[in-house]
């Protein structure tokens, strides 16, 4: 993995988010979420800041929101959040910012769940895979260019135009794995 910072900027490489929150979704016993959301928010920042974006504070409480765990969280979710923090807040309010952040890259959509994560790669243009928990909800980004590369070949082969791409697979977490794991041998 390469390793990208931001010149003269002090504080975690991206490379460093980027594996520790690929491997976070699913790994919450080893976990330091409070570096992972830190590093996460400090990236965007200093992203903002080289694209001449403005991550407001309502925009910069949004994607705490969503790095907030693991799960993907839904638009009416972080609604109730912000509405219980700030006595009100509007519909389109919170979706402006949800594009804000996607449009920048800061966090995926998770269409199988309408819902939003944070990206642990926020520096680069991909299009990531998840996994993600049937039991427990926890969802892990792959950005593997080798299934891009595979996605393209394949529909380059059929003569298919991609335009929008979505790999998302369900699953079992480690965790919820090993405890239906249990229990099975338990009963």
């Amino acid at each position: 993995m390469t390793e990208r910072t931001d010149p003269g900027r002090p504080g975690p490489k991206t490379a460093d988010l980027e594996t520790h929150s690929a491997a976070a979704g699913f790994a919450a016993a080893r976990h330091d979420h409070g570096h992972c959301m830190a590093a996460a928010l400090e990236t965007a920042e200093r992203l903002c800041v080289r694209r001449d974006a403005r991550l407001t504070k309502l925009r910069r409480r949004v994607l705490e929101l969503v790095w907030s765990s693991h799960a993907p969280v839904g638009a009416y979710d972080l609604l109730r959040r912000l509405s219980r923090e700030h006595g009100s807040a509007a519909p389109p309010t919170v979706y402006r910012a949800l594009d804000f952040l996607l449009e920048h890259g800061l966090i995926h959509r998770i269409e199988s769940r309408n819902a939003f994560v944070g990206c642990p790669a926020p520096t680069r243009s991909h299009a990531g895979q998840f996994l993600i928990c049937r039991d427990c909800g926890a969802a892990a980004e792959l950005a593997d260019p080798g299934i891009d590369q595979a996605l393209a070949r394949g529909a380059a082969a059929l003569g298919f135009t991609v335009e929008r791409k979505t790999v998302e697979l369900s699953g079992l977490c480690p965790a919820c794995r090993e405890s239906e794991e249990g229990e099975r041998n338990a009963g």
